[in-house]
This record gives C-alpha cells, sequence and structure tokens, in this order.
C-alpha cells in the first residue's frame, strides 16, 4: 500500500471504530507544525479522525498514553507500540476488552538526525512516500533513499509487522531487515570492570537529567517514579556523576525482561544519548537465559516478574 492509501485505511478505520462502539478514542499521529514532525493526536469525532496519518517520522511509542484512558481505547500502533501495548496488559496496567490494536505493517521510522546530518540547510517542506524523502528549502530541493537515514532500532526490529497480536492490520506483512544478534555486545563483555565503568559513564556524561527517556518510555508508568521519591530519597536532585549513572542503571533493570527497544528513550534524548546500550545488554541475557522476547504473546509474563519452584537459580548459588 501507499502512503496515502494507508491513511485513507487508517481514517476510515478510526471511524468505523468510534461508531460501532470498539472505541471511545483512537490514538495515532498527526502532521506536525514544523516539517519532519508528527505528533500524538487523540481522535474522538469524525473530524478529528480526518486528521490521522502515518508517516516515515512517527518515532514516538503510543502505548505510553494508553494507561492514562480508563475506558475503550484503539490504538493505531507500529510493531513496537503493539508489543509494549501486550507489555501492559500482560501487567495489568491495561484491560485487555478495553483496547483494539490497529497494527499498520511498518518498514522503519527515519531518523531526523541522520537526515540533518545529510543535508544541514533549513528544511521548508518534507515530502514522502514508502521509499524516498524529498526535501526542499529557500532555492534547493532533494531526496533521500529511506534506507540510507533508517533509525538504529528500526534495523533490528524483530516485529515490524504485528500480525499476530493486532485485532485488525493494515497494510503486508514486512519481514524483519536483520534481527538483533547482539554481536558488538562481545567486544563489551571482554572489557575489565573498570573498562565497562568507563564506557558507560562515558555514555551518560553529557546528560541533563532531563528525565525525557522516563516519560517516553511505555514501560515507566510507576505513580511516583523512585527518582521522585523523597521517603526515602534514593537520589541526589544535583549533576552529580553517580546519581545520573545510578538512574540510568536502575532504569534499565526496571525495563529488564520488558523493554521491547522501540527507541523512544533515544529519540527524545535532548542530548543524543545512546540509552539503548544499557537495555541491549540486558535484553540479550533474558532472550539467552530464558528465550523470551517480550510483547509477543497475550498470556507470558516476563521471567523477572515470575517464580518457578523448579528455577535453577544459578545467580544466587
Amino acid at each position: 500500500m501507499s502512503l496515502p492509501e494507508i491513511n485513507t485505511k487508517i481514517q476510515e478505520t478510526a471511524k468505523r471504530l468510534l461508531k460501532e462502539g470498539k472505541a471511545e478514542v483512537v490514538i495515532g499521529y498527526r502532521q506536525g507544525t514544523a516539517p519532519m514532525t508528527v505528533a500524538p493526536h487523540f481522535a474522538r469525532t469524525e473530524d478529528d479522525c480526518n486528521q490521522l496519518v502515518w508517516s516515515n517520522f512517527a518515532k514516538i511509542n503510543l502505548a505510553t498514553y494508553l494507561p492514562k484512558f480508563p475506558g475503550k481505547v484503539a490504538l493505531i500502533a507500529k510493531g513496537c507500540d503493539a508489543r509494549s501495548a501486550v507489555g501492559q496488559v500482560v501487567e495489568s496496567q491495561i484491560a485487555r476488552e478495553n483496547l483494539y490494536i490497529v497494527g499498520v505493517a511498518c518498514n522503519g521510522m527515519v531518523d531526523v538526525e541522520l537526515i540533518q546530518a545529510k543535508e544541514p540547510r533549513p528544511v521548508f517542506t518534507a515530502e514522502e512516500d514508502m521509499a524516498t524523502i524529498k526535501l526542499s528549502g529557500e532555492g534547493w530541493s532533494t531526496s533521500l533513499t529511506k534506507d540510507d537515514v533508517l533509525r538504529r532500532a528500526c534495523k533490528t526490529c524483530v516485529c515490524r509487522t504485528p500480525k499476530d497480536i493486532a485485532d485488525e492490520l493494515i497494510g503486508a506483512e514486512t519481514p524483519a531487515l536483520s534481527p538483533d544478534d547482539y554481536a558488538d555486545l562481545k567486544a563489551l563483555a571482554a572489557k575489565s570492570p573498570e573498562e565497562k565503568m568507563a564506557y558507560f559513564k562515558g555514555l551518560v556524561k553529557d546528560c541533563l537529567r532531563c528525565y525525557a527517556c522516563r516519560n517516553a518510555c511505555p514501560l515507566c508508568y510507576c505513580p511516583v517514579c523512585f527518582v521522585d521519591e523523597t521517603r526515602p530519597q534514593w537520589l541526589g536532585k544535583s549533576q552529580d556523576e553517580m546519581d545520573t549513572f545510578t538512574f540510568h542503571i536502575l532504569r534499565a533493570f526496571h525495563c529488564s525482561g520488558r523493554c521491547t527497544s522501540c527507541g523512544s528513550c533515544e529519540a527524545v534524548c535532548p542530548m543524543d544519548i545512546k540509552l539503548r546500550e544499557f537495555n541491549r545488554i540486558l535484553e540479550e541475557e533474558v532472550q539467552r537465559d530464558w528465550q523470551y522476547v517480550p510483547g509477543l504473546n497475550w498470556e507470558q509474563k516476563p521471567p523477572l516478574t515470575t517464580y518457578r519452584p523448579d528455577d535453577e537459580a544459578e545467580f544466587i548459588k
């Protein structure tokens, strides 16, 4: 399907779901106010549905908004959005009967920073189709191949088409490009503890503690985050190096066995920190030790949230 055809199908589907009472609100995307941007959109009327779009710039995981709606909700979902929604159902944050997933076949989202690195001139308009991004500014225009500016997380996505977890699907199935084999982690694993510490401290040295990563994450739904606790106070509020490092380490452990590698944390980071490096290490261990990939099964709970009497528990021996 072409991009205009997908847009039309999404709008028609949203109107139908509202009319049939299967949803009180449809969560999707609308065009942003600047080129190369989209924004979350919450459609409750037919006119609202006419603003729904699908875009190569739809990088934010919309499942983040699901726990905020108590009634029936329809989600226009990429594979990672759908997987995160499954995780929220499994963890009893939302009710399955109140959720309707409209999966959209996704061939990856583009990285605006990569585009800006290739074309630093001010962009006035950005036209897109399934394979190219056409940019234009004052007295110039150019085209970029989408695959050349694909987001890092999208290159190793294991569920580009959520056909097995969506209630209905728009578009033909899109196969994964190359599932993450974690080959780059082997070099990191060979480093000494001191070298590993220096590596990860270097990753977050520019962190502002703005918590945009936490706010964009569909897994961070705690009523009070540990960084905001005051009784007891777990972390200081300053730019202290160890406080900053501790925040990222603890958040990674909170997400272990649950992260769908959507990359929203990296997408919103104003300092361009490669935050998935923390999560991917734990992701690889969970896959290796428990053969578990989060968000692909409505019944199976994350291994670190369950207990089995026959578990060998090697980690405590």
